[in-house]
């Protein structure tokens, strides 16, 4: 059984900021945060500087999770759009 490791983060980096303000994160950095093209990071303050972490967005279908398991719900898709069709007023959109 083969597991995932993230890479060890490097002893020293250094990157050069642009005359826009943008940075090179370092290959090493990147791949010890696990962050990818699009992702976002938090620079937390600290005494001496900041640290740098991957920022981790609030999963926007997670208030969904188990809405098919209330316990007076039935289970399945047909229970499912019975549920919201009540909590719409049993609208006639079909």
């Amino acid at each position: 059984m083969a597991s995932a490791t993230k890479a060890a983060p490097p002893q020293v980096s250094v990157a050069k900021i642009t005359s826009k303000g943008q940075v090179t994160i370092p290959v090493e950095v990147r791949k010890s945060l696990g962050v990818r093209p699009g992702d976002k990071l938090r620079f937390e303050p600290q005494e001496g500087g900041f640290r740098v972490v991957r920022e981790i967005e609030q999963n926007v279908f997670e208030k969904w999770r188990g809405i098919g398991s209330f316990p007076d719900m039935g289970k399945g898709r047909e229970a499912i759009v019975a549920y919201f069709r009540e909590m719409r007023g049993n609208d006639d959109l079909d």
